[in-house]
């Protein structure tokens, strides 16, 4: 099997996760394809088995603009039964925590994808062993049920 996880991250701490969860997938025995979302054509998504997008969220809830475009393309792929599932980083600090890991939720929905597990999201890098853990149950659930899928 073989999946693609497209990230957008600022400080690194999305990106910190993205690793946590490509290393776990690939002890899972998933071949993992990283990306970063700036500039990845959406309709390379249609040759992978799965699809994991991560994206921190920007000011009160917006996505950031490196995601943008690639969100505007995303709705108009068909991704009819994709196994997808989505995580980011945010700051509690605002009242839209994680915003965008919602909207990535939606917008793969509406292109046709089958979240397969529930979103995962982080204050911040994983600055802990328990929210490292996270990062690695989140592959881990994906990737139980990618297998049951195929």
């Amino acid at each position: 099997m073989r999946i693609c996880l497209v990230f957008a991250s600022m400080s690194g701490n999305t990106e910190d996760m993205a690793i946590l969860i490509k290393q776990e997938l690939e002890k899972e025995g998933i071949d993992v394809v990283m990306e970063e979302m700036d500039g990845y054509s959406v309709d390379q998504l249609i040759n992978f088995d799965g699809v994991i997008l991560g994206s921190y969220t920007w000011g009160d809830g917006d996505l950031p603009y490196e995601a943008e475009e690639f969100e505007e393309e995303l709705v108009t792929l068909d991704l009819t039964a994709m196994p997808a599932a989505v995580f980011g980083s945010g700051d509690r600090i605002y009242p839209a925590y994680c915003e965008a890991v919602n909207l990535f939720e939606v917008t793969l929905q509406k292109a046709g994808a089958t979240l397969i597990c529930d979103s995962l999201k982080n204050e911040f890098e994983p600055k802990n062993e328990a929210e490292e853990e996270a990062c690695r149950r989140f592959a881990q659930q994906f990737s139980a049920a990618l297998k049951q899928r195929v």
